[in-house]
């Protein structure tokens, strides 16, 4: 059994197919690790590693989903506290994180939901009732999870997920990377001593909360596969009929609070509800802050826990 992949607590073992697809998601990683390396901005193994935390006295499980330019790391207090309350947690890794800015930038957003279709197929393997929840990007993917798949989750939590942006070079993350795309096209179709990466702005700083975590550089082409991502979110969103749980920081200098407002407006009436939390970064899932953010979310698990234990409710 492979310790870094996988905590388990009694002497239970974990199911033989749970861990071959654990397994082979270990495997992923360490080839796109080796692949991607890049001196100076590849964090340590530890940092991108997607983890199970297995509880196998439970059949409940947590989808535990990062948000863009982070990785599992990220959601490793989130998971400790779910982990506490008795559910299993598996934090898939995305495509393109733990690894390097270059290799996200040439990442989809498909790729990002098949990674963390292949975490859900892991959860089902050892788990019969499933929650999907995330932060920021990993929000978005969350609610994609929910929209997509109905009949597969239990409930939904979304946190700070990006439908609007508050960085002004946002809005023209999508003509700048049609620029980039139209230089490299030339490029290819005109050789020359001359490139034209000079003209194209492939990537933007990053001001990161938890720059051991993240990358310090984002690239044009992830913000764009990001409003693609929210767009089909949203036109799926009157789908929902789950328990769902969407919170944003008052104060969030990146993604606008409008975001959650907006995104549970339009989730349909019913179980659904909505927190803010009084901080001043974007980052609201580690450190003192969070401690606010896993009591909301203590308390939403416990309103379904007594909603799916009531007789009238089935």
């Amino acid at each position: 059994m492979n310790s870094n992949l996988i905590n388990t607590e009694g002497e239970k073992t974990t199911p033989v197919l749970c861990q071959q697809l654990l397994d082979q998601e270990l495997q992923r990683f360490e080839a796109d690790y080796q692949h991607h390396y890049l001196e100076g901005e590849t964090k340590p193994k530890a940092i991108g590693k997607p983890y199970l935390l297995h509880n196998p006295e439970s059949a409940r499980g947590v989808l535990l989903i990062h948000g863009l330019m982070a990785a599992p790391e990220e959601v490793r207090e989130w998971a400790d506290f779910l982990f506490s309350k008795g559910y299993t947690v598996y934090a898939p890794r995305m495509a393109g994180h733990g690894t390097s800015a270059d290799d996200l930038s040439k990442r989809q957003m498909d790729e990002w939901v098949e990674s963390v279709n292949r975490g859900h197929e892991i959860l089902k393997a050892c788990c019969g009732h499933i929650i999907v929840a995330g932060f920021s990007t990993g929000g978005a993917v969350a609610l994609h999870q929910a929209t997509t798949k109905p009949g597969e989750f239990e409930a939904l939590i979304s946190i700070s997920a990006p439908l609007k942006f508050k960085k002004f070079s946002a809005h023209f993350a999508r003509p700048v990377n049609n620029w980039n795309r139209a230089l490299k096209r030339l490029d290819s179709v005109t050789p020359s001593a001359i490139s034209t990466a000079r003209l194209r702005k492939e990537f933007v700083t990053n001001h990161a909360d938890n720059p051991h975590i993240n990358y310090l550089r984002c690239p044009v082409s992830s913000i764009v596969e990001i409003q693609r991502l929210m767009k089909g979110v949203q036109q799926n969103l009157a789908s929902l009929s789950i328990p769902t749980l969407v919170i944003h920081g008052t104060h969030d200098p990146k993604v606008d609070v409008k975001s959650s407002r907006e995104l549970f407006k339009q989730l349909p009436d019913g179980r659904k509800y909505y927190r803010e939390v009084d901080f001043h970064l974007h980052g609201i899932i580690r450190g003192k802050i969070a401690q606010q953010v896993f009591h909301e979310v203590g308390e939403f698990l416990s309103k379904k826990s007594r909603h799916r234990a009531d007789p009238a409710n089935g």
